[in-house]
């Protein structure tokens, strides 16, 4: 296992794609930092990259690795080596690497800019919500053998969790405006990983006040320790969960 890893690692950390990436995200981190007043503008910019960018690279980049490595998995298939290592040799092996690509852009001028409490979390958010939507792409791609489809598949998930479930969430409050459904916002918030980094990080900066009486309600929760090892428990969660389905797909598909 520990080979197969080491394989995929070093594939991985040649490819044009990842290097590019990590220039990339140097390139946006150094530069907010640089033209930016104070940090706190800076780490705000780097928010948006996190939340947006290191998402969609994730999940489509791993979705095509795992389809144009089709052959190289069917030839691990024909050796004694049992399928749940192989699976699991891919996605530590690609989540290593997106870790390792993700704190080499952003995480070395976060740990330069801003060496405080902020910046950990900031550094912690962007390797989990890497690793989430590397697990999401691991069950795009086992759902279907198509390569089309399966990058369709991943697109749109990510279009949802960045972009449709904030919709969705705001045309609920809007059509339950005369309901006191704020609290119940902090368990929507659960079923969006994008949604628990934005929030945690936010409260970090002190900002949540901008976000009025549900902001409040955040911060009740999420900011004590037991809600920031909840939210970090739902993360885990959104790794372990669709990583297993592929998994468990994975070992009873017939390649």
């Amino acid at each position: 296992m520990n080979r197969i890893i080491k394989i995929i690692l070093t594939d991985i950390l040649k490819n044009k794609i990842v290097v590019v990436y990590t220039i990339v995200l140097s390139l946006l981190s150094w530069s907010a930092f640089g033209l930016e007043d104070n940090s706190a503008k800076g780490l705000l910019t780097i928010l948006n990259v996190i939340l947006f960018t290191v998402p969609l690279v994730s999940i489509l980049f791993t979705t095509i690795y795992l389809y144009n490595s089709s052959e190289f998995i069917e030839l691990l298939l024909s050796q004694p080596i049992k399928r749940n290592k192989i699976w699991q040799s891919l996605f530590f092996g690609l989540s290593a690497s997106m870790v390792f690509a993700f704190f080499i852009g952003a995480g070395i001028p976060l740990l330069v800019n801003a060496p405080n409490a902020v910046g950990l979390m900031m550094i912690l958010v962007g390797c989990l919500i890497s690793v989430v939507f590397i697990a999401l792409a691991f069950l795009c791609s086992i759902v279907t053998r198509d390569k089309a489809k399966g990058i369709g598949i991943a697109i749109m998930t990510w279009l949802y969790f960045a972009l449709i479930f904030d919709g969705l969430v705001l045309f609920l409050l809007f059509q339950l405006s005369e309901y006191p459904i704020e609290k119940a916002m902090v368990a929507v918030t659960a079923l969006s990983p994008i949604d628990l980094a934005r929030i945690q990080i936010l409260l970090h900066l002190d900002v949540s006040a901008m976000m009025g009486y549900t902001g409040a309600i955040f911060k009740d929760f999420f900011g004590t320790t037991v809600g920031l090892f909840a939210s970090f428990g739902l993360l885990l969660l959104w790794i372990v969960i669709p990583f297993y389905l592929s998994l468990r797909k994975f070992i009873r598909k017939d390649l």
